[in-house]
């Protein structure tokens, strides 16, 4: 006879259910979710949602998901999840954090049975989307700032200037820290203009039209990766660009183009680039003086593949050296 006890039943774990964070971004339009966010939102026991002005909320119910506009605590949030219920909370744009400090509160203290806890992405930020938030913020800026609207392309026009010799100054330095916010800088001259630009009665543009005329103009300037040329080498690339740049801007002379308000040496390099890639003979001025000599200089420099700006710079900095050194510093 067997006389062995039976085991007794091992005790009933409870299922806690599951909270589910749905975090979305502000840059990509409403209602394009990921396919495990819609997953998630459709097999979900609930939906909660503390701002009711959240754009998502219109194209959730749109598609037939029950969205509640509530703002439960940590414990009521776990209390809903009880009996193994889902719960999908569609955060808001500061990503409830009151709400998810206190659910680490809850599971740290060791007194509660928590529910399983997921962070969901439901849409991406892809690269270049801070870019958005910039043009947001020039618009903000352009109608509330006394200073800012009242700027015109004309009264901004210097500091395009001074940021760009700031990047450069930035790039020669080799400090990476000062040349991402001269980088910053020179871009808020773009977005700037284009907003700007958006207020012309006759002539308005944007910065999609901005962007959109450079990316078609870089599309057609490198066949070799949009279309069927081939290319190499970085001459054979140049080639590509000149050749499509001549036949874009229909141009009567090589100088066509080249500003002359730009600093003397590099204006100087700049006629010469375009004299020696059109395979011109074109003699120097028979004229005598500091300029033509500098000229000179200029041109041989550019011959020689040296940026004499850039040369010119390196040794100003030398020079600046020199200087403070006789001072004793």
């Amino acid at each position: 006879m067997n006389t062995t006890s039976p085991e007794p039943p091992a005790p009933t774990v409870p299922d806690t259910g599951r909270i589910i964070l749905l975090t979305t971004s502000h840059r990509v339009a409403p209602g394009l979710l990921s396919w495990p966010a819609w997953q998630a939102l459709r097999s979900a026991d609930r939906v909660l949602c503390a701002d009711g002005a959240h754009p998502q909320l219109p194209y959730l119910r749109e598609a037939g998901t029950a969205v509640d506009e509530s703002a439960p605590t940590a414990q009521e949030l776990v209390d809903a999840c009880a009996g193994g219920r889902t719960v999908v909370v569609v955060a808001t744009g500061e990503g409830e954090p009151a709400l998810t400090d206190g659910l680490a509160r809850l599971a740290g203290s060791g007194r509660v049975a928590m529910p399983d806890l997921e962070l969901l992405p439901a849409s991406y930020d892809l690269p270049g989307a801070r870019l958005l938030d910039l043009v947001q913020v020039m618009d903000r800026i352009r109608a509330e700032c006394p200073w800012s609207s009242r700027k015109t392309h004309e009264g901004l026009a210097k500091y395009a200037i001074e940021e760009a010799y700031e990047l450069v100054e930035a790039i020669e330095d080799g400090d990476r820290d000062d040349l991402r916010e001269e980088l910053g800088d020179v871009l808020l001259q773009v977005v700037f203009h284009a907003r700007i630009a958006e207020e012309d009665p006759d002539a308005p543009f944007s910065i999609d039209d901005v962007a959109g005329g450079i990316v078609a103009k870089l599309i057609r300037r490198h066949p070799h990766v949009f279309g069927d040329e081939t290319a190499s080498t970085p001459e054979e690339v140049k080639e590509h660009w000149l050749r499509t740049k001549a036949a874009e801007k229909r141009r009567d002379s090589v100088t066509d183009g080249v500003p002359l308000g730009q600093p003397g040496l590099a204006l100087a390099a700049k006629l010469s680039s375009r004299v020696r890639t059109a395979g011109l003979e074109v003699p120097l001025p028979k004229v005598e003086g500091i300029g033509y000599d500098l000229l000179a200089l200029a041109i041989r420099a550019e011959a020689e593949g040296v940026d004499p700006e850039a040369a010119l710079r390196a040794a100003g900095r030398a020079y600046r050296d020199a200087i403070r050194e006789t001072e004793g510093h």
